[in-house]
């Protein structure tokens, strides 16, 4: 049996169909939804990590491309876990551009917000530390919502290396998108600025808090002093300007 076969088998050994169904529902896999056509088999994260761990050595690119390419969403989760292993194992720079280069080859494919969520800063958020980060600004500017998504996670490699003004960039960007998903992704990423330097996330929102969505607003002053964190929700100037920074 070949090695996608095998990891196929064994998801499908691991699949709760009542899970499937409530997965189905919760991203949204229904007509209208963000995720719809999704499948799913119902096979928890911890049980695709323990399979990625199990196969990812042997497997090859091509491989995981062909998981990656697959319809059903533990397929595609799968793939990105064991080619989130590879790029750590990798010494090779010229290796690891391969793995990237598929990445951003099939990037269609990542195509949820946990698929983002779990990829996009531990691949391209490494690879382009110390290279040009215009394809971010790129991806900002998609009609499409996970390449959105993309853009702003890949920031969260930067953000634990203490560099913020990619992400504030991307911020101000997307701070009129209609999407309570790309809400969530900008405002989680400016809490994890504030969580390190509280001062940059403060005069970031002070500057722009009025016309942030609420949810972004809501996620992103989420560790803020409860004082604080009203005055940003009923927007009294009079204390925020009174709050020493």
């Amino acid at each position: 049996m070949k090695i996608v076969e095998k990891i196929k088998f064994e998801l499908n050994q691991l699949s709760n169909s009542k899970k499937g169904k409530d997965l189905y529902q919760f991203f949204q896999a229904f007509p209208g939804g963000y995720g719809e056509g999704d499948q799913f088999l119902g096979v928890t994260v911890p049980l695709q990590r323990a399979v990625s761990k199990k196969y990812y050595r042997e497997i090859t690119l091509k491989e995981i491309e062909n998981l990656l390419t697959d319809p059903v969403h533990e397929h595609r989760l799968t793939a990105l876990f064991m080619l989130i292993l590879k790029f750590q194992q990798m010494k090779d720079q010229t290796e690891c551009e391969k793995i990237v280069e598929l990445y951003l080859k099939n990037i269609k494919h990542v195509n949820n917000w946990d698929l983002v969520d779990s990829s996009a800063h531990l691949i391209l958020g490494p690879w382009l530390f110390e290279r040009d980060r215009k394809i971010l600004y790129e991806f900002a500017d998609s009609k499409n919502l996970w390449v959105q998504r993309i853009a702003v996670l890949t920031t969260y490699h930067f953000i634990r290396n203490n560099q913020y003004e990619d992400t504030l960039r991307l911020a101000e960007i997307l701070i009129n998108h209609k999407h309570d998903l790309i809400h969530k992704a900008v405002g989680w990423m400016l809490r994890e600025i504030g969580n390190r330097d509280y001062d940059t996330e403060y005069r970031f929102l002070v500057k722009h808090y009025k016309r942030m969505p609420r949810t972004m607003l809501r996620y992103s002053i989420e560790k803020f002093p409860e004082d604080v964190r009203q005055a940003f929700l009923k927007g009294d100037m009079r204390i925020l300007s009174q709050v020493a920074i």
